[in-house]
C-alpha cells in the first residue's frame, strides 16, 4: 500500500507539472522598440510582399569541415579552405558532383549543419561586415523534402503560417491580402484551394509543393534564401518554374543561394554567380553564364567547352572523376587538382590567406538587429486556437486513414464476436471471457499505437522546423493535438465495442456496456500518448514502428492474463503497475464478472464472478481505480513526450575560428 500511495503521489506531481508546463504563461515578450514608426514602415515594405528587404552580403573564407574517426584523427575533409561571396539581388548556385560538399557548404552558410562530435567546423563567416555570431538578420531555408500537413489546402497552409508569424497588429484583411499576394508571386493561385496531399492522397504537384515551401519561408520577409537542391525530383518544366521563382526573388533584393547538381541549359542561364566544388574544394567562384567558360579556356585547350554543348554539363564533366578505368580515374583526378591549384592562385576573395576587410554599415546593421529583436511570439491561447484548428482539420479530413481504422475496428469486432459468439454461463465460459477481454485490450492498444507511431515522426519534423522559427511554443501544440484528436480517437473504440459487446453476449446491461466502452476508449488515448513518446524518441518512422510494438509486447506479457500478478518476479513487479494493458484488462474483468452467476457442477467450481476475479488476482479494486491508473499512465506519456521534444530540438554545429596550423590544408591521417 505504501508503494501504491507513493506511486499515486508521484503521478499527481507529474500531472501537475505537465499542466503547469503546457498551460503556463509563454516567454516574456521583449519590450517594444523605441522607433515604432520606423518598424512599422519596415514591416510595410519588407513584410508586405513587395520587396524592400534589407540587403545582406555574405562572405565566407577558409571554411573547413573535417570528419574525424573514433581516435579523433581527420579521416576526410568535407570542405577544405572554401571561400566565396553571395550578394543581394543575385542568384548564387553551388554546383558540383555528388559528394563534392555543396550541401554541406549550404548548411554551413545557413547555420543548419547538424551537430556531431565527429565533425570539426572552422572558418570565417561575415554578414555585411559583422561576424555571424552577432546574428541580426532573417533567413529562409528550403530543404529538399517538402513536409506539410497533408489535409490542409495550399491557402490554409499559408494562412495559418501567416497567422503564426505576422504581427498581431495586422488587421485580418491585411493578412489575407498578404497571403493572396504570396500566392500570386509564387504561382499558386490555380491550386490555392487544393489540398497539399501526400503518398496516400493525391494533392498538388512536386513543383507546387516546392513553391509552397518557398512561400511559407517568405512570410517572415527574409533577407537571405537558402534552397537545398530545389529541383530534385521534379521534371524539367517544374524545375524551370521553381528556378524562375528563385531568380525573381533575387531580383526583388533577396540574397539567394541554392545547391544544384546538374541543371539543364535554360536553368543554368538563370544563375548570376556560381561556385564549383569538387571533393570539398573550390574549382571556380565568380559570375556565371560565359565567364567560367572563358576562365577555363584560358587554362588550355583541354578545358574549352565544345560548341552547342550545355555549359552546365561541360562544367559538371570537367570537375567530376571518371571511374571508367584506372587510367581515367588518375587523369581526371590530376585534372581536378590542377584546376583547384589554378583557382587558388587566382582567388578573388582571400588575400594573403586572410579575410578581406569588409566595411560595416552601422545604420543597416542596427536596422537588421532591430527587425529581428522586436519580433514577438503570439499569446498562449492564440497559439492554442490556431493549432487546434489545424489539428482538427488534419484529423477529420484524413479520410483514407479514418476509413482504414473504421474497417479494421469493424473487422476485428466481427472476428472476435464470431469466435466468442454468445458465451454462456458455464465454467469454460470463464476462460473464454478472460481471453476475449484480453484480446480486446490488446487490439485497442495496438491499433492506437501503430497509427500514432506511423505518422508522428513526420509531424515532429514539421513541428521542429516551425518551432525553430519561433512560430509557437511546445505547450500549445501538445494541448491542441490532445484535444483535437479526442472525438476521432474515441470513435474507433466505440465502433469496436458496439459490435463486439452484443455478439459475445457480455454482461447485458447498458451501464456495463457504457463502462466497457469507456475503459477501452481511455486505453486507446493512453496508447496514443505512448505512441507520441515513441515517435519523439525514435529518429525515423521505421525505428518508431520497430520500437513501439516491442515495448507494447512487454506490457502484454505483464497484462494480467499470461502471468498472474502474484507470481510476477519481484524484479519485474513495477512493470504491471505501468502496463496500460493490465489496467484495461483488469477494469474490463471487474466490469464483466461482478454480479455474474455461473453454472456449478462440482463443489469446487467457481460460482460467482467475484470468485473468478479473486482466483486470477484481479479483484480488490474498483473500476474507477483502473481508470485513474490509466489516466496517470496517459499523463506520464504526455509528460515524457513534452520533455523529449523540448530536449531533442535540432542542434547545429558551431563555427569555430580556424587554427593557425589550419591555414594551409592539413594532411589526412
Amino acid at each position: 500500500m505504501e508503494v501504491r500511495g507513493l506511486g499515486q503521489l508521484l503521478a499527481a506531481l507529474a500531472a501537475a507539472f505537465f499542466v503547469r508546463a503546457i498551460a503556463g504563461p509563454g516567454p516574456a515578450l521583449l519590450p517594444p522598440a523605441e522607433d515604432t514608426e520606423t518598424d512599422e514602415a519596415d514591416a510595410e515594405a519588407g513584410e508586405g510582399g513587395g520587396g524592400g528587404v534589407p540587403p545582406v552580403t555574405i562572405r565566407w573564407a577558409r571554411i573547413t569541415c573535417a570528419l574525424k574517426n573514433k581516435r579523433g584523427e581527420v579521416a576526410r575533409f568535407l570542405l577544405s579552405n572554401v571561400s566565396g561571396e553571395a550578394k543581394p539581388g543575385r542568384l548564387l548556385a553551388l554546383m558540383g558532383p555528388s559528394g563534392s560538399g555543396k550541401t554541406t557548404l549550404l548548411n554551413v552558410l545557413a547555420g543548419q549543419l547538424a551537430a556531431s562530435s565527429s565533425l570539426h567546423l572552422s572558418g570565417f563567416l561575415y554578414i555585411n561586415g559583422r561576424p555571424i555570431s552577432k546574428g541580426g538578420y532573417k533567413i529562409a531555408f528550403v530543404r529538399q523534402e517538402d513536409l506539410f500537413f497533408s489535409q490542409l489546402t495550399v491557402r490554409e497552409t499559408l494562412s495559418l503560417a501567416a497567422e503564426l508569424q505576422l504581427p498581431d497588429l495586422w488587421a485580418p484583411e491585411r493578412k489575407e491580402s498578404y497571403v493572396n499576394d504570396l500566392l500570386l508571386r509564387m504561382g499558386l493561385v490555380n491550386c490555392a484551394d487544393s489540398i497539399v496531399g501526400d503518398a496516400k492522397v493525391r494533392g498538388i504537384s512536386g513543383g507546387e509543393k516546392k513553391r509552397l515551401s518557398l512561400a511559407c519561408e517568405l512570410i517572415a520577409s527574409p533577407s537571405v534564401i537558402f534552397a537545398d537542391e530545389p529541383t530534385t525530383g521534379l521534371d524539367a518544366f517544374q524545375a524551370e518554374k521553381v528556378m524562375e521563382t528563385l531568380r525573381q526573388l533575387a531580383q526583388d533584393g533577396h540574397t539567394v543561394i541554392c545547391s544544384i547538381h546538374q541543371p539543364r541549359g535554360s536553368v543554368y542561364g538563370k544563375f548570376d554567380d556560381i561556385v564549383l566544388l569538387s571533393d570539398g574544394e573550390t574549382v571556380y567562384m565568380g559570375p556565371a553564364k560565359e565567364e567560367p567558360l572563358t576562365y577555363f579556356s584560358s587554362l588550355g585547350l583541354l578545358y574549352q567547352c565544345p560548341d552547342h554543348m550545355n555549359p552546365a554539363e561541360f562544367l559538371a564533366d570537367l570537375i567530376s572523376i571518371d571511374y571508367g578505368s584506372t587510367e581515367s580515374v588518375q587523369s581526371s583526378q590530376k585534372r581536378i587538382e590542377n584546376l583547384i591549384e589554378a583557382f587558388s592562385n587566382k582567388s578573388v576573395v582571400t588575400e594573403g590567406n586572410n579575410l578581406i576587410a569588409i566595411p560595416e554599415d552601422p545604420e543597416l546593421s542596427a536596422k537588421l538587429v532591430r527587425k529581428t529583436t522586436v519580433k514577438k511570439r503570439h499569446g498562449w491561447w492564440r497559439q492554442f486556437r490556431l493549432l487546434f484548428k489545424r489539428a482538427w482539420m488534419q484529423a477529420f479530413r484524413d479520410g483514407p486513414t479514418n476509413k482504414v481504422r473504421s474497417r479494421m475496428s469493424v473487422a476485428s469486432a466481427v472476428i472476435f464476436g464470431s469466435v466468442f459468439w454468445r458465451m454462456g454461463k458455464s465454467q469454460t465460459s470463464i476462460q473464454d471471457r478472460m481471453g476475449l477481454l484480453q484480446v480486446a485490450a490488446i487490439n485497442t492498444a495496438m491499433a492506437a499505437l501503430t497509427k500514432t507511431v506511423g505518422v508522428f515522426p513526420k509531424e515532429r519534423s514539421i513541428v521542429d522546423r516551425e518551432r525553430a522559427k519561433g512560430s509557437y511554443a511546445l505547450g500549445p501544440y501538445l494541448s491542441s493535438k490532445l484535444l483535437a484528436e479526442i472525438p476521432i480517437g474515441a470513435a474507433f473504440p466505440l465502433i469496436f465495442g458496439s459490435i463486439l459487446y452484443p455478439m459475445a453476449k457480455l454482461h447485458p446491461t447498458f451501464s456495463r456496456f457504457a463502462k466497457f466502452c469507456g475503459i477501452v476508449t481511455v486505453e486507446s488515448f493512453a496508447a496514443s500518448a505512448m505512441g507520441l513518446t515513441v515517435g519523439a524518441m525514435a529518429p525515423t518512422t521505421e525505428a518508431a514502428m520497430a520500437l513501439g510494438p516491442s515495448l507494447m509486447t512487454v506490457f502484454i506479457v505483464f497484462g494480467g492474463y499470461y502471468v498472474n500478478p502474484d507470481n510476477t518476479p519481484v524484479i519485474f513487479r513495477w512493470i504491471p503497475r505501468i502496463s496500460l494493458i493490465r489496467w484495461a484488462f483488469q477494469g474490463l474483468c471487474i466490469n464483466e464478472f461482478k454480479g455474474l452467476q455461473f453454472e456449478q457442477q462440482h463443489s469446487y467450481d467457481i460460482q460467482t464472478g467475484e470468485q473468478a476475479l479473486e482466483r486470477f488476482s484481479l479483484g480488490g479494486i474498483r473500476i474507477a481505480d483502473t481508470l485513474v491508473a490509466q489516466g496517470r499512465i496517459l499523463m506520464f506519456w504526455y509528460w515524457s513526450t513534452y520533455l523529449l521534444l523540448k530536449k531533442n530540438r535540432p542542434k547545429y554545429q558551431q563555427l569555430l575560428p580556424p587554427l593557425e596550423q589550419d591555414k594551409n590544408k592539413p594532411q589526412v591521417e
